[in-house]
């Protein structure tokens, strides 16, 4: 049996999909796990999983949208939100956030995200000028930790 290794794609569309080894060591400005997409409480659970004890790099935006208000309130008992604060991250309402380019977290010129939001392609986020990369929550987690593109791997 063969193990799938951890993906990643963009910037600029879906279909250019790498493995997360080719494109670590990358710097990142903001790490996104959340919002419609990958914001459940399965997901809340492995990013914090992730960054259980440790610090989210001091240069990454590290932001977290629960998909909904019974997913946060769930994630909160569970001690997932607290997990993920303590490690830095803000924990924003439930939301799409910064996935439509309006609001909350969008990006500036030459600024590089990773997210596990479900588009990446140009300006979806704010700056035409900035890339956006998509992966799953525990690699979006283990980014933010080391301001750099990671294989979750490296945490779980």
């Amino acid at each position: 049996m063969t193990r799938l290794e951890p993906q990643i794609s963009g910037p600029h569309g879906l279909e250019k999909l790498k493995l997360v080894k080719e494109m670590a060591g990358k710097r990142i400005d903001q790490a996104i796990v959340g919002s419609c997409t990958n914001g459940r409480v399965e997901d809340l659970e492995i990013a914090a999983r992730v960054v259980k004890g440790k610090k989210a790099d001091p240069n990454v935006r590290f932001l977290v949208f629960p998909a909904s208000k019974e997913i946060y309130l769930e994630a909160l008992e569970k001690h997932y939100i607290q997990d993920l604060a303590e490690a830095g991250a803000m924990i924003m309402n439930a939301n799409c956030g910064p996935c439509l380019g309006v609001h909350q977290g969008i990006l500036g010129p030459g600024e590089v995200c990773i997210s596990s939001q479900n588009r990446n392609f140009r300006g979806r986020m704010g700056s035409r000028d900035a890339e956006v990369y998509v992966a799953n929550p525990a690699t979006v987690a283990a980014s933010a930790i080391r301001g750099k593109i990671t294989d979750c791997r490296e945490f779980l």
